[in-house]
C-alpha cells in the first residue's frame, strides 16, 4: 500500500474516526504490495452485516447467468461486522496493513463517514467509470457519491410507498386513492377522533428515526438535507411545510408517535389496528408488516404516497446499504467485476431480487416483465411492481454530506419538540442549524 496513502489514514483515523492510535498505528511501514491476479480462481473477502448479502453475494459467485464468462471463477468468505464498526475496521486494518477485504457494505448513514478528507478516494475503487454509462437508468448513486465520484453501488432502492389496510379504509369511509397528503390529514383527523386509530406513525425516540422519518417526507416533498455539492439544505419552505404537516398530524391524532417503528410499540400498533397506513420503504412489508402482524396478511396493500398540494413526489426513500471495492488489492480488479456482474447487469438485478426481495436499482426494469407478473400474498395478490414502478419513476434525489451524523443528532432534539408542539417549525430547524453549524466549524 502506498506510503502517502497510509499516511493521509492514519491521521484521519485519529483525527476524523476516532479510531485507536498507539498501538493500532505504530506498524506502518511501507511495504511491496502483492501483484495482482487477472483471470483464474478469486476468492473474494466480504464485509456485511447482513445475512442476506452474505446469501445473495455466494449464490451470485456460482451463478452462470450472473457470472458467466468473466475472466474469474469465483468464491466468497464472508465476515459479519456490525455496521457501525465497518468503517472504522476498515481504516484500522488500512493503517496496520493488516488483511482487507476485496468487497464492503456500506450502511447508508455510515457512509458519510468516509465523505471527509480524501477516506473514500484512499480507501475504495472510484466506480464511476461503471456507472456513467447508466445515466438515469441507474437509482440512488447520489448518497455515495465524494466529489463527483461514485464509491459504492446501491442494494435495494429502498423505494418508501403507503402501506394500508383495504379492509379498514374500506370500513371507516378513507379513500384509498385519496390525492394529496392534505386530504388525508383531513379525514384521518376525522378517523382518529371517532375511532382512535391512526392513518401513519411519526417517530419520536431516537435521533436516528426521528430525522429518518422526517427526511423521508422531506425528499417526497421535494426538499433535501443537503444540495448536490454537500451544503446544508434542511432550512427550507419545504422542510418547514413538512414540519409543520408531522406536527399537525400528531395533534389530531391522524399521526400516533411511536418511539421505534419497528419494535414493540409499532407491533402493538399494527397488532390492535389502532395504525392502518404507514409510509415505509419496500423492506418494510416484511421486517414491519409480516414480522409483527403475520395473521394480516392478505389484507394489506400498496400504493404511491399522496402528493403534497404544493408539489413533489409520489415516492420517497430510506435506509439503504451499498457495497464498495477496496483499492489495490490482488483481487481488486476481480472483485470490481464480480460487483458490476451481481449490482449493475439485468441478471445480477433479477437474481438479487429473487434471492432476498431487494429492490431494483435499474429503473427500467420495474416494467420487465418478470416484475409485472409478481404478484403478493401478503398484499392481497397485488401486483406489486405496478406500485413500485409507478414510484421507480419520480424518485427524488438524496444528498448526502460528511456532516450528515452531526446534522442528525442536531436536528433530532429539535425536530421532536415541534412535532409535539412545544416550538414552531421555523423555530425548531433554525435551532438545530445553528447547533450544527457550531459543531461542524470546530
Amino acid at each position: 500500500m502506498d506510503l502517502n496513502r497510509r499516511e493521509v489514514l492514519r491521521l484521519l483515523g485519529v483525527a476524523g474516526l476516532g479510531v485507536a492510535g498507539g498501538g493500532a498505528l505504530a506498524g506502518c511501514s511501507s511495504t511491496t504490495a502483492a501483484a495482482p491476479v487477472p483471470s483464474g480462481a478469486a476468492a473474494l473477502g466480504l464485509w456485511t452485516h447482513d445475512p442476506g448479502y452474505a446469501s445473495y453475494f455466494t449464490q451470485a459467485a456460482t451463478d452462470s447467468a450472473v457470472v458467466g464468462g468473466s475472466a474469474w471463477t469465483f468464491g466468497v468468505d464472508v465476515t459479519s461486522v456490525a455496521p457501525a464498526d465497518i468503517v472504522s475496521r476498515l481504516v484500522t486494518q488500512a493503517v496496520a496493513q493488516r488483511p482487507l477485504p476485496d468487497l464492503a457494505g456500506l450502511v447508508i448513514d455510515q457512509f458519510p463517514r468516509v465523505m471527509r478528507a480524501g477516506i473514500a478516494e484512499n480507501l475504495f475503487v472510484d466506480l464511476t467509470s461503471l456507472t456513467a454509462p447508466l445515466g438515469d437508468r441507474l437509482l440512488k448513486t447520489q448518497p455515495y457519491t465524494v466529489d463527483g465520484k461514485v464509491y459504492a453501488l446501491e442494494s435495494d432502492n429502498s423505494i418508501s410507498v403507503m402501506f394500508y389496510r383495504a379492509d379498514l379504509f374500506e370500513e371507516l369511509g378513507i379513500p384509498a386513492d385519496v390525492d394529496t397528503w392534505e386530504e388525508l390529514l383531513e379525514v384521518g383527523a376525522e378517523v382518529a377522533a371517532d375511532t382512535g386509530q391512526a392513518i401513519g406513525m411519526v417517530a419520536n425516540g431516537d435521533n436516528g428515526s426521528i430525522v429518518n422519518g422526517f427526511t423521508q417526507l422531506l425528499l417526497q416533498r421535494g426538499g433535501n438535507l443537503y444540495d448536490a455539492d454537500g451544503n446544508l439544505a434542511v432550512l427550507s419552505d419545504e422542510a418547514v411545510e413538512v414540519l409543520e404537516l408531522m406536527a399537525e398530524g400528531v395533534r389530531t391524532g391522524a399521526f400516533v408517535a411511536l418511539a421505534d417503528p419497528y419494535g414493540g410499540a409499532a407491533a402493538a400498533a399494527l397488532k390492535g389496528s389502532r395504525l392502518v397506513a404507514t409510509v415505509m420503504p419496500n423492506w418494510y412489508e416484511v421486517y414491519g408488516l409480516q414480522a409483527n402482524a403475520p395473521d394480516q396478511s392478505g389484507l394489506w396493500r400498496a400504493r404511491t404516497i399522496p402528493r403534497f398540494a404544493g408539489g413533489g413526489h409520489v415516492a420517497s426513500t430510506m435506509g439503504g446499504t451499498a457495497f464498495a471495492v477496496l483499492k489495490d488489492q490482488p483481487l481488486t480488479d476481480a472483485a470490481t467485476d464480480f460487483l458490476q456482474r451481481a449490482y449493475l447487469s439485468e441478471e445480477g438485478q433479477l437474481a438479487r431480487y429473487f434471492a432476498g426481495a431487494y429492490m431494483p436499482t435499474l429503473v427500467d426494469l420495474y416494467d420487465a416483465p418478470e416484475f409485472q407478473e409478481i404478484t403478493d400474498p401478503y398484499l392481497g395478490g397485488q401486483r406489486v411492481f405496478e406500485v413500485f414502478s409507478a414510484a421507480a419513476a419520480d424518485m427524488p434525489l438524496f444528498y448526502q454530506s460528511a456532516g450528515a451524523s452531526v446534522l442528525r443528532d442536531s436536528l433530532g432534539g429539535p425536530i421532536l419538540r415541534a412535532i409535539n408542539g412545544q416550538v414552531g417549525a421555523e423555530e425548531a430547524l433554525r435551532a438545530g442549524v445553528r447547533t450544527y453549524e457550531r459543531q461542524v466549524q470546530q
